[in-house]
């Protein structure tokens, strides 16, 4: 895509802190920014991702081209690349997934979403996927954010924004009736690295954050105690949906879990918003 076409998108992902309007509303997109392989100068290009764990993939599909994308030529070049999340940015070593471990992740990929495998139709060449492995030193890089407080509305709606995917996606699921009697393997991805971030979230809250609000803030004491109470009863609807996902038979039983977690995160998150961001702010 020329860069020209790129720019809109790339300004409203940016300002607005990777949540999109219009064609790419409730889409998985990133910015990724590649040295040019013959000029050395940074490109940045939006392009959609998977969640898988503690790295994210990229596919370099080029619509069907039958040329790789420029992005893709600049990274197997210069395979050191900067990730903007939307709440994060980062550096980020980009691998070139091949054999097995390509097959699969495209497969993941193409049962998410058919327009993979259209792609694939319409070139000979073997649409390349791409591991983006975070660079990034004692945490997820640096955070999209002009104030403490920001930084927690931030990444709160990254989180919204995920399980609302994930929601959709399960309801797709059901949908389908009875062509599908389990999950997909990439929906169950999205949704154990969605869990597992969490998880991460709520452990750094409790072992710094709170620590920090508590000596700095001594009547927050009772708000910080319920938080970390909500923590632990959001930590068992997780563990919950792991338990459906771990043999993924029954996809209403895991769109129930999700529910129930979707409504006591969002009251959570809601909670500790209106409690700690005065706080920052003030």
């Amino acid at each position: 895509m020329p860069h020209d076409l790129n720019q809109p998108i790339i300004d409203e992902f940016r300002a607005n802190k990777g949540r999109m309007t219009g064609y790419f509303e409730g889409a998985r997109l990133l910015l990724l920014t590649t040295t040019g392989a013959r000029t050395g100068a940074p490109h940045t290009t939006p392009v959609g991702y998977l969640p898988d764990g503690d790295r994210v993939l990229v596919i370099a599909s080029a619509a069907g081209s039958d040329r790789h994308p420029d992005w893709f030529r600049n990274l197997v070049a210069h395979p050191q690349v900067t990730v903007e999340s939307g709440v994060f940015t980062y550096e980020a070593r980009a691998v070139v997934l091949t054999g097995e471990e390509r097959d699969e992740v495209f497969a993941r990929a193409v049962e998410a979403d058919p327009g993979w495998a259209a792609y694939q139709e319409k070139t000979e060449r073997i649409i390349p996927v791409v591991a983006l492995h975070s660079l990034a030193q004692g945490g997820p890089g640096t955070i999209n954010a002009a104030s403490f407080g920001e930084a927690i509305k931030v990444v709160h709606d990254a989180f919204r924004h995920e399980l609302a995917l994930i929601r959709g996606e399960l309801n797709k699921t059901a949908d389908a009736g009875t062509e599908f009697s389990t999950l997909g393997a990439q929906l169950r991805v999205n949704c154990l690295t969605f869990c597992q971030g969490l998880h991460n979230h709520h452990a750094g809250e409790d072992t710094v954050l709170f620590p920090l609000i508590a000596e700095r803030h001594p009547g927050s004491a009772a708000a910080l105690t319920r938080l970390r109470e909500e923590h632990e009863q959001i930590a068992a609807l997780v563990d919950a949906l792991r338990e459906t996902l771990a043999t993924p038979t029954d996809p209403a039983k895991t769109r129930t879990e999700a529910n129930r977690l979707t409504a006591a995160l969002e009251a959570h998150l809601d909670y500790e918003e209106q409690e700690l961001i005065p706080l920052f702010d003030a």
